[in-house]
């Protein structure tokens, strides 16, 4: 099962979890207070103390609650998923979640597919490219690099263009309580950028160590809802709804395109669902995408007598059996 398949499967099927109520928490406690908790409630449930015959589960549900509670990035993303979710309710994060947070490190190893439950690994097991990791750097060494997934325009993948973003980096203050530092940066989008493809600001991860240099920050790129176009790599779909005798008959339609309207010759007798290739539409590249229509047959209402009586006068001169191949 590839990465999205199983992306999608955990979105249906998960229920939400409460860190917070596990570790017997307020949403507002410090990072000491987090630290506490855990080791009282560790010596508590341990399954080598504890004659409770849920120990085993309450330790590995409290280990998991805490290795994200005690992590400022893991627990700013947590809190940010999690502010209108109850322990047990069906648990359907929206669209693009991540988007827009800093991260350091490279990515998440949560240790084994049976280290936390499906919950967890849904979340930080994979569910970004960025990543979910803090990390350590040696003494004079170079600082670590970060990631942050950002949304931009299907617009500014054809065009190219200059754009102002706002990343959110969880850090602890000095209360101990995990906030979100905010900080503009002004992004050049390269023309032809697709999904999935980073673009890297040299020196803008974390500070050196010593005399070590800066890590860098690496934008991974995703595109911002479109009401017109899907996006698959770098070939763009558009759904193109005809009416009958556009198909039937054939016609020249003028299309909408994410570099300009053309016209778009509909062939006679187009049937639903055929797709239409304008070549070289797609987001530019070298080779450039293609851009494929869909045609999408729409059926005129009958609201009116006229109407009706057109319906009707189809229906006996046509002859038209559409499920003639049931007969026999």
């Amino acid at each position: 099962m590839n990465a999205s398949h199983r992306q999608a499967e955990w979105r249906s099927i998960l229920r939400y979890k409460d860190y917070y109520r596990i570790m017997g928490l307020e949403r507002d406690a410090s990072q000491d207070e987090v630290k506490k908790a855990y080791r009282r409630l560790a010596r508590k449930y341990h399954p080598d103390v504890s004659d409770s015959p849920d120990a085993e589960q309450l330790f590995k549900d409290l280990g998991e609650a805490y290795a994200v509670l005690k992590d400022p990035e893991k627990r700013a993303a947590y809190d940010e998923l999690g502010a209108n979710w109850k322990a047990g309710q069906e648990f359907k994060p929206p669209p693009d979640w991540d988007a827009g947070f800093e991260f350091s490190g490279r990515g998440f190893e949560a240790g084994g597919p049976d280290a936390f439950s499906d919950f967890f690994e849904g979340l930080f097991g994979g569910a970004g490219s960025h990543g979910f990791a803090g990390g350590r750097t040696r003494f004079d060494g170079p600082g670590q690099d970060h990631h942050a997934k950002v949304l931009i325009s299907l617009r500014d993948a054809y065009r190219g263009a200059t754009r102002s973003i706002s990343l959110r980096t969880p850090e602890v203050d000095p209360s101990g309580h995990v906030i979100n530092r905010t900080r503009q940066l002004n992004v050049k989008i390269p023309i032809g950028v697709r999904k999935g493809q980073r673009i890297r600001l040299a020196g803008q991860g974390a500070p050196g160590i010593g005399s070590g240099r800066a890590g860098d920050l690496y934008l991974d790129i995703d595109f911002e809802p479109h009401p017109l176009y899907r996006v698959d790599d770098k070939d763009v779909y558009l759904d193109l709804p005809l009416t009958p005798w556009e198909a039937a008959l054939g016609s020249t339609i003028k299309i909408p395109t994410p570099s300009g309207s053309v016209d778009l010759k509909i062939p006679a007798g187009t049937r639903n669902g055929k797709k239409l290739r304008l070549s070289n539409r797609g987001i530019p590249g070298n080779p450039a995408g293609h851009l494929y229509v869909i045609a999408q047959l729409t059926v005129p209402p009958a609201d009116n007598e006229k109407a009706k009586e057109l319906y009707n006068r189809m229906r006996d001169e046509l002859a038209y059996n559409p499920r003639k191949h049931f007969e026999g």
